[in-house]
């Protein structure tokens, strides 16, 4: 062998370790797309100053993400909830993030009158409502607040790690 070639091979096999690092999924990329869509109707959804505590106090887009991303979630569903948020955007022409709250709830009201929209947005209330009530360990239900916002408690016996890597 020669020099040259021993030496490309000494370099390539000495990075292989980070080589193979961990690159970014095409579903984090369109995921993070479609976020601040998602990140908007569930703050709609559960705003800030009501009883139940807010989606974005609650980390509710970051707990999206990390659920859809674990390998056992449904792939359907995980597609439903990308096309639903891009369905959202080209209704209301790119602008449903930054509508006021009225213009936010007559575009969501809307968008529930079509079979689509009512399933897709049952599913987004459904997702975010299982982080706002997760055990904390998950990344939501932060300091139990979803939990002493319905007078409830925890199930017993509780995960002592997450289901997820991160």
């Amino acid at each position: 062998m020669k020099r040259r070639k021993f030496l490309i091979f000494g370099s390539v096999l000495g990075l292989s370790p980070y080589i193979k690092a961990k690159g970014v999924s095409e579903f984090e990329k369109t995921f993070k797309k479609v976020a601040p869509t998602l990140s908007a109707v569930q703050e709609h959804l559960f705003p800030e100053g009501s009883k139940l505590p807010s989606a974005r106090s609650m980390k509710a887009t970051q707990f999206l993400f990390e659920t859809m991303m674990h390998q056992s979630f449904d792939r359907d569903i995980k597609a439903f909830v990308i096309e639903g948020a891009k369905e959202l955007e080209k209704r209301e022409q790119g602008r449903f993030i930054s509508m006021t709250d009225q213009e936010k709830e007559k575009a969501l009201r809307a968008y529930e009158e079509t079979r689509y929209g009512r399933n897709w947005l049952s599913h987004i209330m459904t997702l975010t409502m299982e982080g706002l009530f997760s055990d904390p360990i998950y990344g939501s239900n932060i300091e139990e607040a979803g939990w002493q916002a319905i007078s409830s408690y925890s199930g017993l016996p509780r995960p002592t790690t997450r289901y997820i890597e991160l």
